[in-house]
């Protein structure tokens, strides 16, 4: 009995010790800079995403923060980065359903599930819009739906970029396919950049993506041709393009796409609040809100933790719905 009592007196002074010992832990994050882990190359969309959140992240965690740029494999290799890091909120994952919902779905060598991840905040959500190589005979989505059929009889199917099998890009331009009934040819690319690159050259056809500023020049330019809007309005970065839902072959073919920050499930609640906290503050600063808006991108609204993870197990429960429905399947 006197044994019992005193592993009973140990037990209860261990779990009144242990709340402090959290807190002291918390209190001390971020102790060395926080990296922002961008699953792609530098120059893309993303990567300017994340270099205009990191200042003002740094000022609101009172700690320096770095932008880490790993590409390939739809983001899954900085994906699993992350994942191989201690649970400690020093590395941030900045990623999409592309990387952590759709890339496992779809590459075998992918081994972790999207619940893995917990989104600690969303950050901005981005309008889509179908870019097309200057040469297509297409102004308009009724004229890219009777292009592609066209191209399909005659055995060249029209060729879709995406930034990686399994990402929403590819989930996009395969059922885009699907619902005009027209075969088309997935090109997977390792970012948008190599994307945009060869669209440039004429050497893909169309490319199904977020945009910003970038895009819209090399629109201006006449380096490349916006085709349509995926937006139910048309978008003020590209005021002459018309949406979908103005045509009779996409009326609803529309889609966004947001931009968030996740961690490890299991990282310290405390290390998450603190985190969270630090980007609601990065919400409120207007050279980034005015950057975001500049580059096409929504500003996301606040959210309490609670919201943000049903929000990101909302999303899981559409995509893997959507990649079903479109028969999307490991190694396809």
């Amino acid at each position: 009995m006197p044994f019992t009592r005193r592993r009973l007196m140990q037990y209860a002074a261990a779990a009144a010790l242990a709340p402090r010992a959290f807190g002291a832990a918390a209190q001390g994050y971020p102790a060395k800079p926080v990296v922002l882990m961008v699953p792609y190359p530098a120059g893309g969309l993303s990567d300017t995403i994340a270099r205009r959140v990191s200042p003002p992240l740094a000022v609101a965690l009172n700690q320096t923060t770095i932008v880490d740029n790993l590409g390939g494999a739809s983001g899954s290799i900085a994906a699993q980065k992350v994942l191989n890091a201690p649970s400690d909120g020093y590395l941030v994952y900045q990623g999409t359903p592309n990387e952590l919902i759709l890339a496992p779905l779809a590459i075998p060598s992918i081994r972790y599930k999207s619940e893995d991840f917990r989104q600690v905040h969303r950050i901005a959500l981005a309008p889509m819009a179908i870019f097309a190589r200057t040469g297509l005979p297409a102004r308009n989505a009724d004229e890219l739906a009777a292009h592609a059929a066209q191209v399909a009889k005659e055995g060249k199917p029209l060729t879709y970029a995406s930034v990686g099998v399994g990402s929403f890009y590819h989930l996009l331009g395969a059922k885009l396919s699907k619902d005009l009934g027209t075969p088309m040819t997935h090109v997977p690319y390792k970012g948008a950049v190599e994307a945009f690159r060869d669209l440039v050259a004429g050497l893909v056809d169309i490319f199904i993506t977020p945009y910003g500023l970038a895009q819209t020049e090399f629109v201006t330019q006449g380096k490349m041709k916006a085709v349509a809007v995926l937006t139910p309005q048309r978008q003020r970065l590209l005021p002459d393009t018309p949406s979908v839902v103005e045509s009779k072959a996409m009326k609803h073919f529309t889609a966004e796409i947001g931009t968030g920050y996740f961690v490890k499930r299991d990282t310290p609640e405390a290390v998450v609040q603190v985190l969270h906290g630090g980007l609601q503050k990065v919400l409120t600063d207007t050279q980034l809100r005015a950057g975001l808006f500049a580059m096409g991108q929504e500003v996301s609204p606040a959210q309490t933790l609670a919201e943000a993870d049903q929000a990101y197990r909302q999303e899981i429960a559409q995509y893997r719905a959507i990649a079903k429905a479109i028969g999307l399947q490991q190694g396809q």
